[in-house]
This record gives C-alpha cells, sequence and structure tokens, in this order.
C-alpha cells in the first residue's frame, strides 16, 4: 500500500486523466468544414458559357412560355408577361432593398427586392456571398403587383434549386460565333479614341460578353426580338441605327446554328438625350467595329 499522501496523489491523477478522457471535445474538423458559403462562381461556374434557361423551371413557373436563352441572360415571354432570369451584376443598387423571401436559402445568399419602376414589374436580386448578383425580374401589362411578384418568388425559387441540384447547364458556341469573341479587345481600336473619350479604358462586363469604354459600349448577344426600322450598310453589314433615350444604338445580326446572334453599339449623350450628332458617333464606330466580326464561312 502506498502511504495515505501518496494514494490520494494517484487517486486525484486517475480522476483526472478518467475526467479528462470523459470532457474531451471531438477533434475538430479540417478547416473549411461546415457550411459553406455560396459564391457566383461556385454557383453557377464560368460566366461567360451560363444558359441561363437552365435556372428557369418554365413548365412550373410560366406554363406556355417560350423560352429563348441569350449570353447574359433568359427571356420568357407568354401573352403579355415576360420572364427575365440574368444578367450577373456586380455594382450596387440603392433600389435593392431587403425583404422575407419566403424559401429556403443557400449559406451566404440573400434574396432581396428592387423597388425600381414597382408598378409595372417586379424584380429580385439573388446576391452571392462575393456580391455578385443574379437579377431575376417579371413584367406584365397588368396592375396585379402581388400576382407578378409570386411568379418572380417562383422563379426564384426554380433558380435556387438548380443551382443548388447542379442543374445549371452550359451554352456552346459554333465555329465563328459572337459568342466566343471578347468584345474589350474590339473597343481597344485607336479608331474609337476619339469617340469614347481621352484616356478612356475598355471594362468588361461579368460574362465577358458586354465591354463599355467610355461613352462607347458594345454588347454580343442573341436576338429576341424582330428587327424594326430601315435597314443601312454600316461596316459591311446590314445594321439598324435607332435612339434610346439617352441612347444611339446601332446593331446588326448573323445567323448562327440553333440562334441569331447580335452586336449592339451604344452611344451616350452626356449632354441629355440623343440626337443626330451622337447617332454620327455611333455608325462611326460601327464602321470600325462591324469589319473585325467574324462571318460563318470567312476567316
Amino acid at each position: 500500500m502506498y502511504p495515505r499522501p501518496k494514494r490520494l496523489a494517484v487517486a486525484m491523477l486517475c480522476a483526472l486523466l478518467s475526467a479528462g478522457c470523459a470532457a474531451a471535445p471531438p477533434a475538430a474538423g479540417p478547416p473549411g468544414d461546415g457550411p459553406t458559403p455560396l459564391t457566383s462562381s461556385a454557383a453557377l461556374g464560368d460566366f461567360g458559357t451560363v444558359d441561363y434557361c437552365s435556372l428557369l423551371n418554365v413548365p412550373e413557373v410560366a406554363p406556355g412560355a417560350v423560352a429563348v436563352a441569350t449570353f447574359e441572360d433568359c427571356r420568357a415571354a407568354a401573352g403579355p408577361r415576360t420572364i427575365l432570369v440574368g444578367p450577373l451584376a456586380f455594382d450596387s443598387d440603392p433600389n435593392i432593398k431587403p425583404y422575407a423571401y419566403p424559401g429556403p436559402v443557400p449559406d451566404g445568399v440573400a434574396v432581396q427586392q428592387s423597388m425600381f419602376n414597382d408598378h409595372s414589374a417586379c424584380t429580385r436580386a439573388i446576391t452571392f456571398a462575393d456580391g455578385n448578383r443574379l437579377d431575376l425580374s417579371v413584367t406584365d401589362t397588368g396592375d396585379d403587383q402581388a400576382a407578378r411578384c409570386g411568379v418572380a418568388d417562383a422563379a426564384v425559387g426554380s433558380a435556387l434549386t438548380a443551382i443548388t441540384t447542379g442543374k445549371v447547364r452550359r451554352l456552346t458556341f459554333p465555329d465563328r460565333s459572337w459568342g466566343l469573341v471578347a468584345p474589350c479587345v474590339l473597343l481597344e481600336d485607336h479608331g474609337l479614341d476619339a469617340a469614347a473619350g481621352p484616356g478612356s479604358r475598355p471594362a468588361t462586363g461579368l460574362s465577358g460578353h458586354s465591354c463599355i469604354r467610355g461613352k462607347i459600349s458594345l454588347k454580343l448577344t442573341v436576338e429576341t426580338a424582330e428587327p424594326t426600322g430601315p435597314a443601312e450598310p454600316l461596316g459591311g453589314r446590314e445594321a439598324r441605327v435607332r435612339t434610346a433615350g439617352a441612347f444611339c444604338l446601332v446593331d446588326t445580326t448573323q445567323q448562327t446554328p440553333g440562334r441569331r446572334e447580335l452586336a449592339e453599339i451604344s452611344v451616350v449623350e452626356t449632354a441629355g438625350t440623343a440626337n443626330d450628332a451622337t447617332c454620327a458617333v455611333a455608325r462611326g464606330a460601327a464602321s470600325v467595329l462591324f469589319p473585325r466580326l467574324p462571318a460563318p464561312g470567312k476567316p
């Protein structure tokens, strides 16, 4: 037998060892173990090839609608109602506010509403953990905002389901498609220096299919409506010129398998409403840019 003090010390040591074994916390997992905030790149992959119509369950959200995927969004139209999924955006928007979205939301994601034009449209924003957001909107000619927003919430739920279940599909671009063109490379042409503005540099959109340089922007996408207005030759292509508020727009198209692609140049009139002088600049930009676009069957 140990002397009493030594027996006490041994007993205390055994008790401490036993307590330590019983109360030890479970081993910590590796760094990053547990919920991971969902970023836009994790949700959507390569922004330049997202098929945004794969985010919209048309039979459930918009029965009977015809959905067309562009390079930056999906447009689903049924009668007077249009659902737009996309584009992606990274800029702040003061119109976007929190609201009580009724469905489940992945970790790190917020669903918000836009207060802009809320008499004829209901707009939602899925904002990912990295700050990029996916805009969704529903527009029609009626005055039932609650009905519009019900469809918008259903579109949000459809998009989140597609993202979290791995159902996001990819666009494919045939040879000579404008979906393979980097618009910022075209806007670097020195022939646009004066029109774009002194010292202006191209800045690309998130999808990589649009670019802005000073007063000029170029968007490459898919035509979703029949062209209107007279055609005129510009840069070796049939083009159409129109004004829209402060912008003069010039566009041209080409047919590729499965879609009609659209190249749209816009020039902003910083002094107010676009006019003939603004459109003269836009026509000049078209004469520089359109010949550099690839054409089917041509090198």
